[in-house]
This record gives C-alpha cells, structure tokens and sequence, in this order.
C-alpha cells in the first residue's frame, strides 16, 4: 500500500525556473520542485522547459521516490514545499 500520491500535475514553474509536481499524504498537499540545473547534470542536451517536463516523465518513478524519501526526513523547505535535488534523484 503506498502512503503517497501524486496528482497528474506536472508543470513548468517559470519563475523558479523549476519543473514541479504534486505530492499528497494525508492532509499534507505540497509541490515537489526541480530545479532546471538538475536536469542539466542529468541530460546530454539542453534543458529547455519542454525537455526537463519530457525528462521528468521518462524518470518519473525515480523523482516520486526521491521525493517520498525527502517527506520522509521531514526536509521540507521554508514553504512547505520539497526542493529535490541530484542528490536526492540519485539516492533514490
């Protein structure tokens, strides 16, 4: 059973230059945010918005547990909201 959830909400963020989804367990609703200098490190081409949204869908299982793994720890950032970075993707 998986504590977790996540809505089918993928975005681009352009103000925080982010790709960002949502991540829901119990009455917790927060955005889980990637930064676009994570999936520079992670792509062999340029990260334009269009690419990171396509990257995170290839690789999404690997951003939700990275980002249950982060709840987890209780590393929430001063929003509220998780910050994930290529640490975390690859620790999970």
């Amino acid at each position: 059973m998986n504590l977790f959830s996540f809505p089918e909400d993928v975005r681009w963020n352009e103000a925080a230059d982010a790709v960002e989804f949502g991540i829901e367990i119990g009455e917790y609703r927060g955005i889980a945010r990637i930064r676009r200098r994570v999936f520079q490190r992670l792509l062999d081409q340029s990260p334009t918005p269009q690419r990171c949204i396509e990257a995170y869908h290839l690789c999404r299982s690997e951003f939700e547990r990275a980002a249950e793994a982060k709840l987890r720890a209780r590393a929430l950032g001063d929003d509220g909201n998780l910050e994930l970075t290529l640490r975390d993707f690859r620790a999970g």
